[in-house]
């Protein structure tokens, strides 16, 4: 398995993080440490900065482990770095747990890593056949087959409507429902071939695999991706000290509005828009430092084909939340 994928983004996610990074004592939290390649680079970029990595998928905790040990004594891993079996929305617990009252940076790489579409075990690659698994942590949690295999037809439409954007859900829905009665779910290929059915042929012409809607759909209801999302990013906003950074990579439209929609009322004042004066305790606690979301330029879309899809939203917490007592600076106090 190669264990050094290239990230996506790394040179702007430094250059974001840089300010606050370069503090004394800074300390950045890697929410979705995957395979270790956001966070080899900004341990070696910020020689004093101490990491906190997350991440569901042991697997993918054990392969960072050895790839940021690699970097030797050179950066002090064993003082600088903590990685930890969470899903992101853990953050605070985790923070609590290792004695951080606040931090410098968070960053989030969200969606499904190379690993694990690399491994045909995991299930979450729909151009090989495999188990229907998608979990990101195998330790626990309903797959993909038992989705298939025991939702009934309007829930099943549901996922694939909402979390698939796919606009043939029902017709998918019935027949799933329809065939695992002869026989359950339990590799990737039927699948894939009764969405490649269930489509009208003109549909089928653009757009990619037809089933990469579905298989979207499957992991993000079996991970809770978008719930866990929903309460992770405001639970590490408030984890960042004053001035502190949150970066967050999304892959596809659900992640990158929901990003947007938590964090924009926070970056507006919270008083009526006619009111002449705007008291301390009601001014916005967040500077966005990105126009929109940002894409990858062409060049490094020829690189790295994962950058293709990759949406970046970055912010700034600009003031405590009234009536909390926030740290100026990250670290441990």
């Amino acid at each position: 398995m190669d264990v050094t994928h290239t990230p996506v983004l790394t040179e702007r996610v430094i250059k974001l993080l840089d300010p606050v990074l370069r503090r004394p004592g800074a300390v950045v939290v890697d929410a979705t440490v995957g395979l270790g390649g956001h966070s080899h680079a900004l341990l070696e970029a910020f020689p004093q900065v101490r990491l906190i990595g997350l991440d569901r998928d042991t697997t993918a905790l054990e392969h960072s482990r050895r790839r940021l040990t690699g970097l030797g004594d050179r950066v002090g891993l064993s003082d600088r770095v903590d990685l930890e079996h969470a899903v992101y929305d853990q953050l605070p617990d985790v923070l609590e747990r290792l004695g951080v009252p606040s931090v410098d940076g968070v960053l989030f790489d969200l969606g499904v890593s190379s690993m694990q579409l690399d491994l045909d075990e995991r299930g979450f690659a729909y151009s090989r056949d495999a188990p229907l698994d998608m979990r990101m942590d195998q330790e626990r949690g309903p797959t993909a087959a038992d989705v298939l295999n025991n939702y009934d037809v309007d829930a099943l439409t549901r996922v694939l409507r909402e979390y698939g954007e796919e606009r043939f859900a029902r017709r998918i829905a019935r027949a799933v429902v329809t065939q695992r009665q002869a026989a359950p779910f339990t590799t990737s290929a039927r699948l894939v071939d009764l969405v490649r059915d269930s489509i009208p042929a003109a549909a089928r012409r653009t757009g990619g695999n037809p089933a990469k809607r579905t298989f979207q759909a499957l992991r993000i209801e079996v991970n809770s991706e978008l719930e866990v999302l929903e309460r992770a990013v405001p639970a590490a906003f408030d984890a960042l000290a004053v001035a502190g950074r949150l970066v967050v990579l999304s892959y596809h439209s659900l992640e990158d509005r929901l990003v947007k929609r938590v964090l924009t009322p926070r970056s507006v004042p919270s008083v009526p828009p006619d009111m002449p004066v705007i008291p301390d305790d009601a001014r916005p606690t967040l500077r966005w430092l990105t126009r929109g979301a940002e894409p990858a330029s062409d060049t490094e879309i020829e690189q790295n084909a994962r950058a293709g899809s990759v949406r970046l939203r970055a912010a700034e917490r600009t003031a405590a939340e009234p009536g909390r007592a926030h740290n100026q600076t990250g670290g441990v106090r």
